[in-house]
């Protein structure tokens, strides 16, 4: 029977067999491959075991560094009983994460490149700060894969130590370990690691732009509107994107006091870049966020990069939020509202202020924005709403419109 047809049985003791009796290292390879796959299987143990005797036993390099690998996928309790036995460590299950440890920061050293990425791992998992310093030693290991692995240890443990060495990793020739670094920085989140990320707004890998740009939102102040405003042009879709949630979070994060400042840095940065690739995640986080700020923040830029009403999308979006957004939301979509104006925003507007079904608040919101763009024909609808409302919140903002809009009606409020 073939090892495909053992996998799909689930016969892992012949698989095993496979492992430890074949004379062809590719059998044996193929072997130690499914094996790694079987993790919730009733012979784990035995799997393991197998898996660890191979490290130890087998000829082939190859089957070896493919058997360190099933360890890896087989999650942590695999790793430590490779790394015990191999280290002649006595363990036991209940032993501190600092003794796994230990043992584990000596395998960074070993002679197999596998062995020490799965160290690398086993470190991070456990998150113990005392072997950040062992972890970036690794940073110049001759083997990408281990300086990557090294670089992903580093941002699970989170410790800022790691972050100038970490910086020096973000100018590695391999793509994969500037990924990780750019990960555990922005993970690190402190100021020098932020400001390290600035750096590779237009790195040549789109992964690496869209993680930088991602931690731009972290800052707390105007340092990375620039750039930004340069990868919202980015010739990949998910880092434009990714800039435009950055933007919206970096307006959340910054102080009060800075607010105005930055709001004013990023409508000069984005005023040619109104486009959809602008408007659509802003539309995405107004109809989908969750959180008041960023909802907030988004009603506002939303309205400083639609210059007209030609994209309905984004009007429709205002007008729900001013439907269902809390107090200062509302007052921030309607604002926007009023900037881009237009004929279509002018309809939609007078939907809702007539629409006996919506909250009192909604409704005086709609014709308050009415008053800022309506004309005459806007005002002969708002007096027929007068004439025929009894909601005094509404009335109130339809006078206050009407007066603005030269409308016709002087009867007094109440």
């Amino acid at each position: 029977m073939s090892l495909f047809q053992h996998e799909r049985d689930g016969n892992a003791q012949q698989i095993i067999q496979a492992l430890h009796n074949s004379d062809s290292a590719e059998v044996r390879k193929r072997a130690a491959e499914i094996l790694g796959r079987m993790d919730e299987h009733e012979d784990r143990g035995d799997i393991i075991t197998a898996l660890v005797r191979a490290v130890q036993e087998d000829e082939s390099d190859t089957v070896v560094a493919t058997a360190v690998d099933a360890l890896d996928e087989l999650g942590q309790e695999a790793l430590e009983e490779l790394i015990t036995s191999m280290a002649d460590l006595d363990i036991g299950d209940d032993a501190a994460d600092w003794a796994k440890a230990k043992a584990f920061v000596r395998a960074l050293n070993a002679d197999l490149p596998e062995l020490r990425m799965a160290a690398a791992n086993a470190i991070g998992e456990l998150e113990v700060p005392d072997a950040v310093p062992k972890v970036v030693e690794r940073f110049d290991d001759p083997d990408p894969r281990v300086r990557a692995r090294a670089a992903r240890a580093c941002r699970q443990i989170g410790d800022a130590r790691a972050t100038e060495p970490l910086t020096g990793l973000l100018g590695d020739p391999k793509a994969a370990v500037r990924v990780e670094a750019a990960e555990a920085l922005g993970r690190i989140g402190n100021r020098q690691a932020l400001q390290a990320l600035l750096q590779l707004y237009d790195d040549g890998d789109e992964r690496v732009r869209r993680i930088a740009v991602r931690g731009f939102g972290q800052f707390r102040n105007d340092n990375p509107v620039t750039y930004l405003a340069e990868a919202l042009t980015d010739e990949s879709a998910p880092v434009r994107r990714t800039a435009v949630f950055s933007l919206i979070e970096l307006l959340s994060n910054v102080p009060t006091e800075q607010s105005h400042q930055i709001r004013e840095t990023v409508v000069e940065e984005l005023s040619e870049s109104e486009d959809n690739s602008v408007i659509d995640p802003l539309v995405e986080i107004l109809d989908a966020g969750t959180k008041a700020a960023q909802r907030r923040n988004t009603a506002w830029l939303l309205g400083r990069v639609m210059e007209s009403d030609e994209h309905r999308e984004g009007v429709d979006a205002l007008v729900e939020t001013l439907e269902s957004g809390g107090k200062m939301t509302k007052q921030f979509a309607a604002t926007s509202l009023a900037e881009v104006g237009g004929t279509y925003t002018e309809e939609q507007l007078l939907e809702l202020a007539t629409d006996d079904n919506q909250d009192s608040d909604a409704r005086a919101q709609a014709v308050f924005t009415l008053g800022k763009i309506g004309n005459e024909d806007t005002a002969e609808e708002i007096e027929r709403l007068l004439d025929r409302t009894d909601d005094e919140q509404v009335r109130q903002r339809a006078f206050s419109a009407l007066s603005k809009l030269g409308g016709h009606a002087q009867t007094g409020q109440g």
